[in-house]
């Protein structure tokens, strides 16, 4: 299995913060509409691929959506005041470029301050060359949202860029879905909107297909870093199986078959304890009377900031994991 470089850089490329997912969905949509039988976009934006097959039904997430920057106020001089859409940092975020959906560039700044530590997004603002107020209205309006604007890069190990949390779980699926040529069981490849601002699409698009068993593939951080926090994920070491975050404790069945999975295919695999955030599979697995839902997760370096870094071996290990589990055949 080669990887698919043209189709990372276009997943992460394409425009689609949280709320405004069209243009990601309609990109996907074109790479995967030759391999499902039914696409479906639910009332809230979700595009819901389904492969079917007689076995269980069983829901795969992987959200489009991206962090983004939200306009708020347009002064008289051009200048956009914002607030954020999802996990955002304001020492991150300054002097970074971003994009808004009709191309127009811009380059955050901040009010001059005498310690750094208090910097806020409050203290912040977006230069787009305007001249003035209404120059600045011609090409943004408020409640338009930008993104940071980064570039695709690689090399033999590892691709760093932006938006890989969670494009790079799309893309996981988007080679699973190619990989699965009969499907044992029906299975629902769900491409959700809205998780960075609290996984609003995997609560609808679930409730809908009420599934037997639920996956979801997201982005997990990493300790591997300089003085990182203790933390047992690293890059380079395979896939990760999770076993905890802030919005789950994966169902110990379906963890345990995943484990079995791995070690049956030699597939190399880490497991996620995760102490701080959250993924669909927090939304999935609650939904009606519960859903035993676990996860797969890409060890990911710098999530949220411009530029991310995963290791193309951990990637590929997730689509072999991700299309072993889904041709079992389940008994719960």
């Amino acid at each position: 299995m080669n990887f698919n470089s043209q189709l990372l850089m276009e997943l992460v490329n394409t425009y689609g913060p949280a709320g405004n997912e069209r243009l990601i969905r309609e990109y996907i949509i074109g790479q995967i509409k030759d391999y499902v039988d039914e696409i479906h976009i639910d009332e809230l934006g979700n595009l819901i691929a389904r492969k079917k097959g007689n076995g269980k039904k069983i829901m795969i997430a992987a959200h489009m959506d991206q962090i983004g920057l939200m306009v708020t106020h347009i002064d008289d001089k051009g200048f956009l005041r914002f607030t954020n859409v999802g996990g955002i940092s304001p020492y991150i975020t300054l002097s970074q470029q971003v994009q808004f959906e009709n191309g127009t560039i811009g380059i955050i700044s901040a009010e001059p301050i005498d310690n750094i530590a208090k910097l806020k997004l409050s203290n912040m603002f977006i230069d787009i060359g305007a001249n003035n107020k209404e120059e600045a209205e011609e090409k943004i309006s408020i409640g338009d949202i930008c993104v940071y604007r980064s570039q695709y890069n690689e090399n033999d190990n590892v691709v760093f860029t932006g938006s890989l949390d969670d494009r790079i779980g799309c893309y996981v699926a988007i080679e699973t879905i190619k990989q699965i040529k009969e499907p044992t069981n029906d299975l629902y490849f769900v491409f959700t909107v809205q998780e960075e601002v609290g996984l609003r699409g995997a609560k609808t698009s679930a409730y809908r297909i009420d599934p037997d068993i639920g996956i979801a593939i997201d982005v997990t951080g990493s300790g591997d870093t300089p003085k990182a926090k203790t933390f047992a994920v690293g890059l380079n070491k395979g896939t990760a199986i999770k076993v905890k975050d802030n919005s789950i404790i994966t169902h110990p069945k379906l963890r345990q078959i995943m484990i079995d999975v791995a070690e049956k295919n030699d597939i190399p695999y880490q497991l996620e304890v995760l102490e701080y955030g959250g993924t669909d599979s927090g939304a999935i697995h609650l939904t009606k009377s519960g859903v035993p839902t676990g996860a797969i997760s890409i060890p990911t370096r710098y999530i949220h900031s411009t530029v991310e870094m995963v290791s193309k071996s951990d990637v590929q290990n997730s689509i072999k994991l991700l299309t072993k589990v889904l041709e079992l055949q389940f008994d719960f």
